[in-house]
């Protein structure tokens, strides 16, 4: 089997943080979001894995080739026209299925190998409250037998959570080639949802599986909710001498805590050093300084220095706020 992967979106939701890092190595939980989605994967032993990158895609390319042995390819996507049509650049490489998609900005709770056993085509979804806001499958008889995206009057509340597997890709290649060509779009882009439905009509069975769970990572506000829900799976904190930690946290082992408060729902990155803070549902970057900080509900990126202050924070990479008094 074949994974595609595309991360070639720009993140604009996520500024300033995805002004120098993709969204996809964007920190949750201790770790970059693609770490959340590559590493449970490893268990199908994928005969090889594609990324589809775009916005700074060659630090994917760094990062994935130094911590993966997993064959890797990676294909570029210079116009961003929508998911559908950077499945339709990773797809011209391939010859055949099985094939497994998941979406680069979507972390799944599911156990995938139950899934890709579940029939030949299946797509992961999940109910939600607000079907407005999403792909939304339709059921009938065990089969899927219509999709929408974001429907206005949903006749659903099943909703597509980036998860998909195709035992064979000649239709669904047939299909987006055809959007392709012939420059349909939908909201200004080539939909994948919309080659899905014109499987569906041709009489393809999509068989639905439910997944335990899905967590955003598009905004800020979703980010640290998913690293609440990602650190609340993770074991009880090593206590700090001379120092309060409340789970549930991730600290790096090279970080550097003296005198804080942290915690709970609390991810502090690599040879980050804080002195004197009271940190809480909030995800610090690499090398970041904090003294005499108060913060909450914040974003910290890598590098950045902050003394003196409390507030709530989005500071981009190499940041530096100073409260002189």
């Amino acid at each position: 089997m074949k994974l595609i992967i595309p991360v070639a979106g720009a993140g604009t939701r996520l500024k300033p943080h995805t002004i120098s890092n993709p969204k996809a190595l964007l920190q949750v939980a201790g770790k970059p979001m693609l770490d959340h989605i590559l590493q449970p994967l490893a268990v199908l032993q994928p005969e090889e894995c594609l990324l589809v990158v775009g916005y700074l895609g060659n630090k994917i390319v760094d990062h994935v080739s130094e911590n993966y042995n997993i064959p890797m390819r990676f294909i570029a996507q210079e116009k961003l026209l929508g998911l559908g049509f950077a499945l339709h650049l990773a797809l011209q490489e391939i010859e055949s299925g099985p094939v497994l998609i998941v979406l680069g900005d979507t972390i799944v709770d599911c156990d995938v190998s139950s899934m890709v056993q579940a029939g030949e085509y299946v797509l992961g979804v999940r109910k939600v409250d607000d079907p407005t806001r999403f792909g939304i499958a339709e059921v009938s008889n065990g089969s899927i037998v219509r999709l929408e995206e974001k429907p206005q009057k949903p006749r659903s509340d099943l909703a597509l959570i980036g998860l998909y597997y195709f035992q064979e890709i000649d239709l669904l290649k047939n299909q987006l080639n055809e959007l392709v060509r012939s420059g349909k779009t939908t909201a200004g882009e080539i939909q994948f949802t919309d080659a899905l439905q014109g499987m569906i009509e041709s009489g393809t069975a999509f068989v639905p599986f439910e997944v335990n769970d899905w967590y955003d990572c598009g905004k800020k506000e979703t980010l640290l909710a998913t690293n609440r829900h990602l650190l609340a799976k993770l074991p009880e904190p090593f206590l700090i001498n001379g120092s309060t930690i409340i789970p549930h946290v991730s600290i790096a082992d090279t970080a550097s805590i003296v005198n804080c408060t942290i915690g709970p729902n609390v991810a502090i990155g690599n040879n980050s050093c804080l002195e004197n803070c009271t940190i809480d549902n909030s995800i610090i970057g690499d090398g970041t300084s904090l003294k005499n900080v108060v913060c909450r509900d914040s974003l910290v990126g890598h590098q950045v220095v902050v003394e003196g202050t409390r507030h709530n924070l989005n500071l981009g990479d190499y940041s530096e706020v100073r409260i002189v008094e």
